[in-house]
C-alpha cells in the first residue's frame, strides 16, 4: 500500500489561497486514484475532490468548484490541491486518500480508499 504524507495547511484570511501537496510513497503512484477530504470535529469526512488513475478529468464536490483545483505528478509521487478565494466554511481538516485503480465514480465515497494520510490543518479567518 501507498504511504501518504500530506504538508501545506496553515491559517489564511478569508480570500486568501494555500497549496497543499500529498507524497506517496511505496506504491506505483500512476496506478492510484487520489482523493481530497476534509474533516470538522463531529462531522463524516467529505469529499473535496479527486484525480484518478487513469488520466480522467478531475471531479470535484460542487462546495469548491471553480475556487480549488487538483493536479498530480506522477514522477514525483505527489498531488496537490490549489485552493484559492477561501471561505471560512473551508476551515478542517484535510486528508489526501489513495486507493489503486478506483474508478472515477466511486472517488467521492471515503469508504472506497484503502490509503489515507494524517492530515493537515486549514483554517480559514474571517
Amino acid at each position: 500500500q501507498v504511504q501518504l504524507v500530506e504538508s501545506g495547511g496553515g491559517l489564511v484570511q478569508a480570500g486568501g489561497s494555500l497549496r497543499l501537496s500529498c507524497a506517496g510513497s511505496g506504491g506505483i503512484f500512476s496506478r492510484y486514484t487520489m482523493g481530497w477530504f476534509r474533516q470538522v470535529p463531529g462531522k463524516e469526512r467529505d469529499f473535496v475532490g479527486a484525480t484518478t488513475w487513469s488520466g480522467d478529468t478531475p471531479r470535484y464536490a460542487d462546495s469548491i468548484k471553480g475556487r480549488f483545483t487538483i493536479s498530480r505528478d506522477d514522477a514525483k509521487g505527489t498531488m496537490y490541491l490549489q485552493m484559492n478565494s477561501l471561505k471560512p466554511e473551508d476551515t478542517g481538516v484535510y486528508y489526501c486518500a489513495a486507493d489503486q485503480f478506483l474508478t472515477k465514480s466511486a472517488s467521492d465515497n471515503p469508504r472506497a480508499y484503502t490509503s489515507w494520510g494524517q492530515g493537515t490543518q486549514v483554517t480559514v479567518s474571517s
